[in-house]
């Protein structure tokens, strides 16, 4: 629908303060997050069986070759069946790590289909303000890009922190029973790794923030330019745009160098901490083996030092894996609560006691009602008007005075901030939304046509229609002509948003669409304002039949469109400024007038 945005806020995203989202709290983004992988514990707990045999196996294959290492040169036979079991372990690892990996993967995008869903379940029942009000590119980005981000972050997760934790138990527990005091040095050593990871990841957060934030406002510009690309060109704005585009690019740029540099501090610096680990293993080792500490705990063998050595990799290299999934996990949680917060908007919502609006007849009463888009500044103040079943009511008036919003409000897009508007004698607030818009037929400025054929197109209006209902519909339209001749005729597939088909054309296929609906109402907004004045008057004797015994609205600024309308409704800054006929509203020589002599009803 063609909105009236006098006095309406300016489309932006839905947070425009990266710091908000860290306010909102990371903890309970993750628990949002913990609640939709709860559908599938007995996947997440198979994979944790598999992680903890990967490790247990992993872990084993250095005490093998230790083994093997010290009976070098005394038992060949032992050395060899210590290499097979290394052998088979190895295996045994390499399996579990893919089962788990496949695992994994469905979990995390099994959960992020689910947030898909959700989301989009979320946003049909989302109301029109919000819809209107914020870019909706930033909300497709929130929708596809973040929630992308969100499942890379999760999927590395998975992988990472199941085995990395538990591989620091079982090194920790396998190198205490053979040598306290490396352990010791091991221990002691390691936790500069997380302090390290800690310090930097809590202040990545907000420049991953940052970046989604910027990434979904060069979506927005970028869904602007393509869906607007006529008007562009028209306008010989080419320049601008891309310096507009320069500019948020160049800010995104900035802000995802400073979250990746920041971020990427974290596995070097691990590394170093790591590396010194090792060293301190060897060194410690090595005085064991060569006797120098062996009053200490004992001395140990050449294999054992092997082992140690393998296990210091081992229970470091978690410490690594974990420090890069935390810079990971940072960008994902900034994703996952910006969808999150789309979640979270208000639903439009029906009262327990609405009843569906049945056998409507289509007596409309309107009293005294107020209504505003933005608290600063009042639209719609004291309307009032009655209308009989029916009758034709010409809503006509200058440019942004409220016309569509009188639509919006029937329809109920927007509630009324005073007064009422009645039904058949029941406030519409009463009825069910579904009820109350599936009794109106609409016909708008601004076509919109579904990818598919030209048949499912019209379908819309009615899906049970058969095809010969279908094509009287479109012959009473004098649509059924020019579709005929094209490819496949009623099978031709017309693409997203009507294809190559004119601006015409499409008009005729939604005025068809709500022809075949066969509605207790009628609202036509526009809606032959595309179609060339031979075809208007050959589809004139279709609204006739259409509007008959239904009580119809008509949005118009050509007035000659209106002239046999029942009343005209002559809005103005809001106001219903004269209300009659056209005889009526010609003699009293007012506003009405001065718009039909000037022959156009805009100012």
């Amino acid at each position: 629908m063609a909105m009236d945005t006098s006095g309406f806020v300016p489309k932006g995203n839905l947070n425009t303060d990266a710091g908000a989202l860290k306010n909102s709290g990371k903890k309970e983004t993750v628990r949002r997050v913990l609640s939709f992988l709860k559908n599938y514990r007995i996947s997440i707990i198979i994979s944790l069986m598999l992680a903890f045999v990967s490790v247990l196996f992993t872990l084993l294959v250095p005490i093998m070759i230790g083994h093997a290492i010290d009976g070098l040169g005394k038992d060949n036979k032992q050395v060899l069946h210590y290499l097979m079991l290394a052998a088979i372990f190895a295996v045994t690892v390499g399996v579990s790590q893919f089962v788990m990996n496949l695992i994994n993967n469905s979990i995390t995008y099994k959960t992020v289909r689910d947030i898909r869903n959700e989301i989009i379940a979320k946003m049909v029942r989302l109301p029109l303000r919000f819809i209107d009000s914020h870019s909706q590119g930033d909300i497709a980005s929130r929708v596809v890009a973040d929630a992308d981000q969100f499942a890379d972050g999760l999927l590395l997760g998975f992988t990472q922190a199941f085995t990395g934790i538990m591989t620091i138990i079982g090194t920790l527990f396998f190198m205490l029973s053979m040598n306290i005091v490396i352990t010791v040095a091991v221990v002691l050593i390691t936790p500069l790794s997380i302090f390290i990871a800690r310090f930097i990841s809590s202040h990545t957060y907000k420049m991953f923030a940052r970046q989604s934030m910027e990434r979904g406002e060069l979506t927005g510009l970028i869904d602007e330019l393509i869906g607007n690309e006529k008007t562009v060109k028209a306008f010989s704005r080419e320049k601008q745009s891309l310096e507009r585009f320069d500019e948020i690019n160049e800010r995104l740029t900035v802000s995802s160098v400073k979250a990746i540099f920041f971020s990427s501090l974290t596995n070097p610096c691990t590394r170093f901490v790591n590396a010194v680990c090792y060293a301190a293993v060897a060194f410690t080792g090595a005085l064991f083996c060569i006797g120098w500490m062996g009053d200490i705990s004992g001395s140990i063998t050449v294999g054992t030092l092997t082992v140690f050595l393998a296990y210091a990799n081992q229970y470091t290299k978690p410490f690594n894996e974990i420090s890069s999934v935390i810079s990971e996990l940072q960008s994902a949680l900034a994703c996952a609560a910006r969808v999150f917060e789309v979640m979270d908007e208000e639903i439009e919502t029906d009262d327990e006691e609405a009843k569906t609006l049945a056998d409507c007849k289509g007596d409309i009463e309107v009293d005294n009602v107020r209504f505003s888009y933005s608290a600063d500044k009042e639209l719609i103040k004291d309307f009032n008007i009655s209308v009989k079943k029916g009758q034709r009511v010409a809503i006509v008036g200058p440019t942004g005075c409220g016309k569509t919003t009188i639509i919006n409000l029937l329809m109920r897009f927007y509630d009324v901030d005073g007064g009422r508007i009645r039904i058949d004698g029941g406030d519409i607030r009463s009825y069910t939304r579904n009820s109350l818009r599936g009794s109106y037929g609409m016909v708008l400025q601004d076509t919109w046509l579904r990818h598919g054929t030209v048949m499912d197109n019209l379908r819309l209006g009615n899906p049970h229609a058969d095809d010969e209902e279908v094509i009287e519909a479109a012959k009473a339209c004098h649509a059924h002509g020019f579709i005929r001749r094209l490819e496949k005729g009623y099978d031709t597939d017309i693409g997203e948003d009507g294809g190559e088909l004119s601006v015409g054309q499409k008009q005729l296929l939604c005025i068809t669409r709500a022809m075949l609906s066969q509605p207790s109402m009628l609202i036509l907004d526009e809606a032959t304002s595309s179609i060339d004045v031979r075809t208007e008057m050959m589809i004139g004797n279709a609204f006739e039949k259409l509007m008959k015994d239904r009580t119809s609205f008509i949005v118009a600024h050509r007035l000659t469109t209106v002239m046999n309308a029942d009343i005209i409704l002559v809005m103005r800054d809001g106001r219903m400024v004269e209300q009659g006929n056209h005889e009526t509203l010609m003699a009293q020589k007012g506003f009405y007038s001065q718009l039909f002599m000037a022959g156009c009803g805009d100012e």
